[in-house]
């Protein structure tokens, strides 16, 4: 028989649920107490959701509003507007001991002049004319004459008379000599030959006079008309000995067609030089000297050459030539 000290007693549950009834009533009576006050606020209800398009900074009220730093890089994008206008480039300041590696040169494709389509730039001898005359021969010895432009290998040269001479203006020009015989030769013009050549005559090298005649023919008549030949050479600018910044006389070698004139750049602009018997051009009072170099041809065609050192008797050549014609 069981103890009665391990007897469960029966749970209480009228109580329970009478503790329960009782919290009830308080909390519905605390409810209305608090339903009827009469210092209640109605409610807005919740508010309309802003979308933010980015994260915001609250600034407190009184405090400086944040502004961008000056430190901060601003990107700016660079537009490349290509100029109107080419810039001339100065002739450079030359040292009379240094001398540029690369002479630049430029050709001027620009219209011939009133003066020069008149064909005054030809002066005597012109293209496209035959002139009369007769051949001589002479000992042209280094192929230096009167012209200035030194030895040379090259004899096929011949004097032109004084009067188609005309100053120098025949130097370089290259012509071609015809005998009666239908024999040719054709000829750089070197050095002048003085009275009594007449005008129209030519005194050739012993060298070209012997592909028209023998030599002991002395004397022979010919027709002859300025050419102007095919040539890879360019041509070369030399400065006169004792030129400087203050005086100087400029030349211009193996061309292949007759020159001329020759220009200086100052600061005034293209200054003409004038020539003399020896085929130099002179700057008396210096103007231009070291400077940018312009040269024209009988047709009319410019060529101008930047970068030639001041260096008396050097031979500095260039990157041009005249057109053929």
């Amino acid at each position: 028989m069981a103890s009665s000290s391990h007897r469960r007693s029966p749970r209480r549950r009228p109580t329970v649920l009478v503790s329960t009834v009782a919290v009830a009533a308080v909390a519905l009576v605390v409810s209305l107490v608090v339903a009827f006050r009469p210092d209640r606020e109605a409610s807005d209800g919740p508010g309309a959701a802003t979308p933010v398009a980015g994260r915001q900074v609250s600034v407190p009220s009184g405090a400086p509003e944040p502004r961008p730093s000056s430190a901060s890089p601003t990107a700016t994008a660079a537009t490349t507007t290509p100029s109107a206008a080419v810039s001339t480039p100065s002739a450079p300041a030359t040292s009379e001991a240094a001398r540029p590696s690369a002479p630049s040169a430029a050709r001027t494709p620009s219209a011939p002049r009133a003066e020069d389509a008149g064909g005054s730039l030809a002066g005597r001898i012109r293209p496209a004319v035959d002139y009369q005359g007769v051949a001589t021969s002479y000992d042209a010895g280094n192929g230096d004459g009167a012209c200035s432009y030194g030895p040379s290998d090259d004899l096929m040269v011949a004097a032109m008379n004084t009067a188609d001479y005309e100053t120098s203006k025949a130097c370089g020009a290259y012509v071609r000599v015809r005998a009666a015989g239908g024999a040719s030769v054709t000829v750089r013009i070197v050095n002048e030959c003085p009275a009594p050549c007449e005008p129209g005559q030519l005194d050739l090298s012993t060298q070209a006079f012997a592909k028209l005649a023998p030599l002991s023919a002395g004397r022979i008549p010919i027709t002859w008309s300025l050419v102007s030949p095919s040539t890879s050479d360019t041509i070369s600018i030399r400065y006169k000995t004792g030129s400087s910044r203050y005086w100087c006389g400029i030349q211009a070698i193996g061309h292949r067609n007759p020159l001329a004139r020759l220009e200086v750049r100052t600061s005034s602009g293209w200054t003409r030089l004038p020539r003399t018997e020896y085929n130099y051009f002179l700057s008396e009072q210096g103007s231009g000297c070291g400077g940018a170099i312009r040269i024209t041809d009988i047709y009319g065609e410019r060529l101008t050459v930047d970068g030639i050192a001041l260096r008396p008797d050097a031979v500095q050549p260039t990157r041009v030539q005249f057109s053929g014609h």
